[in-house]
């Protein structure tokens, strides 16, 4: 690990260096803003078990359950603030200097600190509004609750009938084939790579920095703990993402 002030000094060099960056983030930058991530202890996996797509489109009583859940921790997404690392991110973007984010979350947080949709790849979808898993509509989440809070009423869709999901992936659920070939292509288009808060564990996901740093792109590193792919990338920091993150753009 490269001490702190060190570290933070290659960074910038990196991101001065650097044409086309790509930002690759997982739970970690959001814990700062106190969003719990899903496996560390208070995380949402040690009081709930995951449920399983298939099990959602098979009984109602897991797709009550699944919105008791939502309801039940949305307080703590809903309001929830962009903190110092969204804000970096969202300033390199506007500087240029990151052409896209690629995020493993699913709260929106990064669009909230001023990257455009557009330029964010949400590779396990987006809590903050629900979708028709046949047609695709969008429904907010307000709609949903309303309908839910009285009486437990499955929401249906308005236009055909279909299931309503929160706009999220869930387990045993397909990977989004868009998202999933966009960020590929901007892996592989970048010559900077910053992975963000993220254990590098959940694949497919975790091996677009691996096809970065293959591809000739500069691979660094920002995680609280290590991870299986420290061994090869270029800068490793083990620091708190949000004073890194501000220190490395000048940004507070």
């Amino acid at each position: 690990m490269t001490k702190t002030k060190e570290g933070v000094d290659t960074l910038r060099s990196m991101i001065d260096r650097c044409k086309r960056g790509v930002v690759f983030t997982g739970a970690g930058i959001s814990t700062e803003s106190g969003i719990p991530d899903f496996r560390s202890p208070g995380g949402i996996w040690t009081k709930y078990q995951p449920i399983n797509f298939q099990d959602f489109i098979a009984s109602e009583e897991m797709r009550r359950e699944s919105w008791r859940r939502k309801f039940a921790t949305s307080a703590i997404t809903d309001t929830a603030a962009p903190n110092r690392g969204h804000l970096a991110v969202a300033k390199l973007h506007h500087m240029g200097k990151v052409a896209s984010v690629i995020t493993q979350n699913i709260d929106g947080l990064h669009q909230r600190s001023g990257v455009p949709d557009e330029k964010v790849i949400e590779l396990h979808g987006n809590a903050t509004y629900a979708s028709c898993l046949d047609c695709g509509v969008r429904y907010e989440l307000d709609f949903i609750q309303n309908i839910f809070l009285k009486d437990e009423t499955l929401p249906m869709c308005d236009s055909c009938g279909g299931i309503i999901k929160t706009a999220t992936i869930s387990f045993g659920q397909a990977m989004p084939e868009a998202e999933m070939q966009a960020a590929k292509e901007e892996t592989l288009a970048c010559d900077l790579f910053l992975s963000i808060g993220s254990s590098l564990v959940v694949y497919p996901a975790a091996g677009f920095p691996e096809m970065a740093k293959r591809n000739g792109a500069t691979l660094v590193i920002i995680n609280r703990d290590p991870t299986g792919l420290d061994g090869i990338a270029d800068l490793v920091l083990h620091t708190e993402i949000g004073e890194t993150l501000s220190s490395a753009v000048d940004f507070d």
